[in-house]
C-alpha cells in the first residue's frame, strides 16, 4: 500500500479556507472555485508587473510621469474555460506584461491541444465539438483551420531540408485517401519516401500526394532528393508503382530497385479463399526465402503447378516481375530480413491507417496534408535507435556495394 503523504499546515490552512469559501460539494465546485481564483491570482501578478514597469508601489508617490490608469477588460481561454480578466493600464501605454501579453486571449495551450487532435485524424468539426466539451467555449471551425494553418511553412522546411548524401535503403509506399476537389470526391495516394541512414536509422524524407503515377511523376520526385543533396541510393523498395522502375534507371542508374515482397505477397493473396490462405501463404515463403535465385526459381515453378487450377491468374505477377523481385537472393538473412519484412514503413502505415478510420473524406489536398504531416512528426519521435544488427547489415552492403559507403 502506498504511503499516504501528510499534508502540510500551510497546504491546509489554504485547503480549508477554499473550502468554507467556496461551499465546495463536488469536483465540478473545486473547478469553479479554481476557475475563478484564477482571475484575481492573474490581476494580482499583472498589477506587480506593473508596480515594477513603474519603477513605485500603489500609494507612493513618484516623480515619474506615468502613472496607473485604471483597468481594462478581457476575457481569456483557461483550462477551466473563458475567465474575465481587468488588466491594468499605464497612461504611456508603454506597459508590456509578460503573464498575459497584449492580444494574449489564450492561456490554455488550446492551440497544441487543436494540433495534437488534428494529429489524430479528428475533423475541424469533432475538433471545435471537444474544445466546447471539454473546456466550455465555443471555438469555431475557421480558428481550427486557422490555427493548423501556421503549420504550413514549417511543412514548406521540412519538404525542403537537406538530405544526406547517401542511404543505403530507401523505401517508397503509398496509403489511399478520399480527398474532395472542386466538390468531387477522389480517391489520392499519398506516398511517403522513407530512408535508411548511414547509421541504420528511420527517417522519413519526404511526403507526396499525387493522382497519377508515371514516369515523370517519379522522376520529379527522386531529383528533388537530389536536388536535397541526395547523390546514391544503394535499394530502392517499392511496390509495383507506375514508372517508378524507369525513373530510378534515369536518376540513380547505379540503384537495385527491389519489388517489395510484402505487396507482392498481400497481392497474391488478395483472392485466396479464406482457409487456403495460410497453405499459400507458407508455399510464397518457401520462395522468397530459399538460399539462391535458381532454388528461387525453381519453387516459383512449383508453387505455380500447385496453385493453376484453382488459382490460374495468381502467379503470373511473380513470374513477370522475377527481375526485380529476385535481388534480394544476393543477400545473407540479416539484409533480407531488413527490405522484405518492411517493419520500418508498416508502423507508419498504420498511423496513416488511423486517418482513415477518423475521417472518411478530406476537404482538400492540403488538409490531408497538415494531417500527414502531423501523424508523421508524432509517429517519429521515438525513431532514435538504429535497425537490429544495423552493423552486419552496413558490412554486408559496404562489401557488396564496394566504395559506396563511408567506411
Amino acid at each position: 500500500m502506498a504511503k499516504r503523504e501528510k499534508i502540510s499546515a500551510e497546504r491546509e490552512q489554504v485547503v480549508n479556507a477554499l473550502l468554507e469559501t467556496y461551499d465546495i460539494k463536488s469536483a465540478e465546485d473545486i473547478q469553479e472555485a479554481l476557475k475563478d481564483l484564477l482571475g484575481d491570482t492573474l490581476k494580482k501578478m499583472l498589477e506587480v508587473e506593473l508596480d515594477e514597469h513603474l519603477g513605485y508601489e500603489k500609494g507612493q508617490k513618484s516623480s515619474s510621469t506615468n502613472s496607473r490608469n485604471g483597468f481594462k477588460d478581457k476575457k481569456i481561454r483557461t483550462h477551466y474555460g473563458e475567465v474575465n480578466l481587468s488588466v491594468p493600464q499605464d497612461r504611456e501605454s508603454s506597459f508590456e506584461p509578460m503573464v498575459v501579453q497584449k492580444r494574449q486571449k489564450d492561456i490554455s495551450r488550446i492551440e497544441q491541444q487543436i494540433i495534437s487532435m488534428y494529429a489524430r485524424g479528428l475533423t475541424t468539426r469533432q475538433i471545435s465539438d471537444q474544445i466546447e466539451e471539454i473546456y466550455g467555449f465555443d471555438v469555431s471551425e475557421s480558428f481550427v483551420s486557422n490555427v493548423t494553418n501556421k503549420i504550413l511553412p514549417e511543412i514548406i522546411d521540412w519538404q525542403n531540408r537537406p538530405l544526406d548524401d547517401v542511404y543505403p535503403i530507401i523505401f517508397i509506399d503509398a496509403v489511399h485517401f478520399a480527398v474532395r476537389h472542386e466538390k468531387i470526391i477522389k480517391k489520392l495516394a499519398a506516398y511517403v519516401v522513407l530512408g535508411i541512414s548511414k547509421e541504420g536509422k528511420k527517417e522519413v524524407l519526404g511526403l507526396y500526394i499525387g493522382e497519377n503515377e508515371s514516369s515523370k511523376y517519379w522522376l520529379g520526385i527522386l531529383n528533388e532528393l537530389k536536388n536535397r543533396g541526395v547523390k546514391d541510393i544503394l535499394i530502392m523498395c517499392a511496390d509495383g508503382l507506375s514508372g517508378i522502375k524507369e525513373s530510378i534507371q534515369v536518376a540513380f542508374p547505379n540503384t537495385e530497385y527491389q519489388r517489395c515482397i510484402v505487396h507482392q505477397v498481400r497481392n497474391t493473396l488478395k483472392y485466396v479463399s479464406h482457409k487456403e490462405k495460410k497453405s499459400f501463404a507458407a508455399d510464397l515463403r518457401s520462395i522468397y526465402t530459399a538460399p539462391t535465385e535458381e532454388k528461387g526459381h525453381e519453387t516459383l515453378l512449383e508453387v505455380q503447378k500447385k496453385w493453376e487450377d484453382r488459382y490460374p491468374n495468381s502467379m503470373k505477377s511473380w513470374i513477370k516481375n522475377w527481375d526485380i523481385l529476385s535481388p534480394i537472393y544476393k543477400f545473407s538473412p540479416d539484409v533480407r530480413k531488413v527490405i522484405y519484412t518492411t517493419n520500418a514503413i508498416e508502423s507508419l502505415n498504420s498511423t496513416y491507417k488511423r486517418l482513415n478510420s477518423q475521417r472518411s473524406v478530406f476537404p482538400s489536398d492540403q488538409a490531408l496534408l497538415k494531417a500527414l504531416y502531423l501523424s508523421t512528426k508524432k509517429a517519429t519521435e521515438k525513431w532514435k535507435t538504429p535497425l537490429r544488427n544495423w552493423g552486419k547489415v552496413y558490412g554486408e552492403l559496404s562489401i557488396m556495394y564496394d566504395g559506396r559507403l563511408p567506411e
